[in-house]
């Protein structure tokens, strides 16, 4: 096979070259755990899934009234002419494709990533009307405006009604701490406690989509921001110490934004 790179279709942001999607941050990270690689391009959010059916990819889901859903990442792999869509069948084609680099997927744990998966977006559901508001501010004029209107629609409100404000902060925020506590009590059971990742001492894809939607929060609520100094804190600083793990696999800064 030959080693030419893989293309991800990332969303962009305001800062170039800046990638903030949990959703393509786990692929990014896999990539780069693998040692694969790739480079990136941009979609606009609106553009999308014009995007996705003009070069053959799948949708990830389908709507309720029954139309295709397209979002991102897409991987296209040259070496092989596949295109991929959805950010676990993604690492479930790279584990097959390149079986000699790091498994995204352990043997065994495909049931498991997935129920884990749902069970800490149930769990950490409360990060949603505090997220969804702020990453609206990082997006480039078109996305945002796009996204706005969307969430908006599926809402039924303004995305500023959405954020808690008044008396309605504190306990809002509270429940979203407290919920990553219950992830956080997973992790401790008495066979995996002080180990840094949700295998124990293997890293594998809960790992990555986790450090996926801690950069989501870095980047919508910024470093400096109170939200993301206070989620530093919880759990003994458990949120912020997966991050520094994962580090060496954030990959360089993509500079190849087009305006």
């Amino acid at each position: 096979m030959s080693n030419k790179p893989i293309i991800l279709y990332d969303i962009p942001s305001k800062a170039p070259g800046i990638a903030w999607s949990p959703n393509t941050w786990k692929t990014r990270y896999g990539l780069n755990y693998k040692g694969l690689a790739y480079k990136t391009e941009w979609v606009e959010y609106p553009d999308i899934a014009d995007f996705c059916i003009k070069i053959g990819a799948k949708p990830t889901m389908t709507r309720r009234d029954g139309s295709p859903y397209y979002t991102l990442p897409v991987i296209q792999d040259p070496n092989t002419g596949a295109i991929i869509s959805d950010s676990m069948r993604i690492a479930e084609y790279l584990d097959e494709t390149y079986p000699d680099t790091p498994k995204l997927i352990p043997a065994g744990t495909h049931v498991f990533q997935k129920t884990f998966m749902a069970a800490y977006d149930h769990a950490t559901e409360g990060l949603w009307p505090f997220i969804i508001p702020a990453v609206a501010k990082i997006l480039r004029p078109t996305s945002e405006e796009f996204f706005v209107r969307t969430r908006e629609a599926t809402l039924g409100k303004k995305l500023t009604e959405v954020y808690p404000s008044g008396d309605d902060l504190q306990p809002a925020w509270k429940k979203v701490e407290d919920g990553f506590g219950k992830v956080d009590k997973w992790l401790n059971e008495p066979m995996n406690e002080g180990k840094p990742f949700v295998m124990g001492d293997v890293l594998s894809y809960a790992d990555l989509m986790i450090a996926g939607e801690m950069q989501w929060c870095k980047m919508g609520f910024g470093e400096e921001s109170d939200l993301w100094k206070d989620m530093l804190k919880w759990q003994d600083g458990r949120w912020g110490k997966l991050v520094d793990r994962l580090k060496e696999f954030e990959g360089p800064p993509e500079q190849d934004l087009v305006d």
